[in-house]
């Protein structure tokens, strides 16, 4: 029981839910890429991330400093099927899905950079 309870418990957040609506449709992401779709801060992100690993809902690889993150394999089929009908009329994850689009167009250096530059602004 502990295993279905995780997941629940995990899916249970709007941000962890937005996440993992966006790699049903992207292969990875890259953490910071994931910062810039929710708009939240890289430690509430990586607080996230643990949940949805610990879920075993998505693993994560590093390359170099970059850690980026997919689904879990294998991930339920009919956990992804339910998702994706579920979620497809999410007016929210339509507009992740738009911007998500913007933020590929760029390399993750370059999205680390800008968020660096507007936390310092910030600052």
């Amino acid at each position: 029981m502990e295993t279905p309870l995780n997941i629940a418990k995990a899916l249970a957040d709007g941000s962890r839910m937005r996440v993992v609506a966006a790699l049903l449709r992207h292969d990875e992401l890259c953490v910071c890429q994931i910062v810039e779709m929710l708009r939240l801060a890289t430690a509430t992100v990586s607080r996230h991330m643990s949940v949805l690993q610990n879920a075993r809902l998505v693993q994560s690889r590093k390359d170099g400093r970059w850690v980026y993150y997919r689904l879990a394999e294998p991930f339920s089929q009919p956990l992804r099927i339910w998702l994706l009908e579920s979620l497809s009329d999410s007016q929210q994850i339509v507009a992740d899905q738009v911007l998500l689009e913007t933020i590929l167009s760029c390399q993750p250096e370059d999205v680390c950079r800008q968020q660096k530059k507007r936390k310092a602004g910030d600052g």
